[in-house]
């Protein structure tokens, strides 16, 4: 295995491949979680803040209680644990929330059709159970069972998703890893486009109301300039910007909060469904998507890895972290 060089020493650990390092002066606090029951369920290191898995059940009292709650959704601290680095319900795009998974465009049983993106219609992600839940000095992680509702409000699909967590001094991981099976179907056939499906990650509303002339994306060739955005055009087979926008190993989006500068790193395990087709927001999404036939015998099964830093990265920086993230002979930028 590759390690990772950063800019202090520690101790190390191992997590799901890649190298991470304890430091010596908070060797005495650990990873806990703390339920807010019925509403989310909080990761902290010690008292600093990590995440938070938002799972409050769907609420179909009024239109408004129904958007706050039709899925789960991760919440994203900084790696200080001082500023939260995600958005939820509301400002723009209320279907944003966190890291997030879904499509606009599915097909199942008998021709159904449903939108587990923005939930419209009787659409929706719920919350099910808490199939795992760990935590230790090193690393902690969470796995539950999320259950995707069609286009009558009945469940077509079960989603084991699992949320691992480490820390370094100034850089927070977390992998995401999914696997979706049928209900009651025999196939799911899921599509959308780049910036209404897949796994994504949407930015803190301040990025958009105050920050997005700021927000630049780094990517395999380089550094991008402010406001400057790359998106597959599903519009348009033949755009030249669609060979740059298929299949990245990773893309990066540095952005302001708070008046501090964040970079989330966004790996794309070679093994995840291909082609994926990339998506870029300067107001803070980002995040890729892929057509997909999910049945039985052939789950759907996915894996990222996010990095979170405060202030900025390299290209360099970003390869060694995606070679980590993936078996040494993958040999990709």
């Amino acid at each position: 295995m590759k390690m990772i060089s950063f800019r202090w020493l520690g101790t190390f650990a191992i997590l799901s491949g890649f190298s991470i390092i304890v430091a010596t002066d908070v060797s005495a606090a650990v990873f806990h979680w703390v339920d807010q029951p019925g509403r989310y369920l909080s990761l902290r290191f010690g008292e600093r803040p990590v995440a938070r898995y938002m799972y409050q059940p769907i609420d179909v009292s009024s239109p408004g209680a129904r958007e706050a709650t039709y899925k789960p959704y991760l919440h994203v601290f900084s790696p200080d644990g001082r500023r939260l680095l995600t958005k939820g319900p509301g400002g723009l795009y209320s279907h944003h929330r966190g890291i997030f998974f879904g499509f606009n465009k599915i097909t199942y049983g008998d021709g159904l059709m449903c939108d587990t993106w923005h939930c419209r219609g009787r659409a929706y992600q719920i919350h099910e159970a808490i199939a795992a839940k760990a935590a230790g000095d090193s690393s902690a992680k969470l796995v539950v069972t999320i259950h995707w509702h069609g286009a009558h409000g009945e469940p077509f699909a079960s989603e084991r998703r699992s949320m691992e967590f480490a820390l370094t001094a100034d850089e927070l991981y977390i992998d995401v890893v999914s696997q979706l099976n049928p209900i009651n179907v025999d196939k799911i056939h899921l599509d959308g486009d780049p910036q209404h499906a897949g796994v994504q990650f949407r930015a803190s509303q301040q990025v958009a109301d105050a920050a997005r002339e700021q927000t630049y994306f780094l990517r395999t060739d380089g550094k991008g300039q402010p406001g400057e955005t790359r998106n597959w055009n599903h519009k348009n087979a033949g755009d030249p910007v669609n060979e740059q926008c298929t299949n990245r190993p990773w893309n990066a989006m540095s952005f302001v909060v708070d008046s501090h500068r964040y970079t989330v790193l966004y790996i794309d395990h070679p093994q995840n469904p291909k082609p994926a087709r990339s998506s870029e927001r300067d107001y803070g999404r980002f995040g890729s998507y892929f057509v997909a036939d999910v049945t039985a015998r052939e789950p759907l099964d996915v894996r990222y890895r996010y990095v979170v830093r405060k202030g900025e990265m390299s290209v360099e920086e970003c390869r060694q972290l995606r070679r980590a993230f993936v078996s040494k002979t993958d040999s990709g930028p």
